[in-house]
């Protein structure tokens, strides 16, 4: 039971910083509603568990020369991949599109800062 709790805190957090990241760039735009957050938040809970770490481990080097500013990279990278996830499941309702390349770069940056407040206000209560 606990596991599943930590899955659902997981995809809401990342659903409301998704969210967040919509209302801040202007380059961002969704269709879906309330369920492309659910569906968003699923896809970068499953990219943050399982390709982050992978990304991070193999550009070691470059991580370690930029004194860890190329995480900033590999976030943007995670982002792009969860829009093509989104638009090549072509889920009935639910797309987004980000009309200048530069708007993955703030993406992941908002999506990481909002992110991690949200982490930190959940872990206090």
């Amino acid at each position: 039971m606990k596991i599943i709790n930590k899955i659902i805190i997981g995809i809401t957090v990342n659903g409301l910083a998704l969210y967040i990241v919509t209302k801040l760039l202007y380059d961002l735009h969704y269709t879906g509603g309330i369920l492309f957050f659910i569906v968003g938040g699923l896809i970068m809970g499953i990219l943050n568990t399982f390709v982050k770490p992978l990304m991070k481990l193999l550009s070691f080097p470059l991580v370690f020369m930029s004194a860890g500013l190329f995480i900033l990279v590999i976030n943007a990278i995670l982002f792009w991949i969860m829009v093509k996830t989104i638009n090549t499941l072509a889920l009935e309702g639910i797309s987004i599109y980000i009309t200048n390349p530069l708007t993955y770069l703030w993406s992941a940056i908002i999506f990481g800062i909002a992110n991690f407040a949200l982490h930190l206000i959940i872990h206090n209560k």
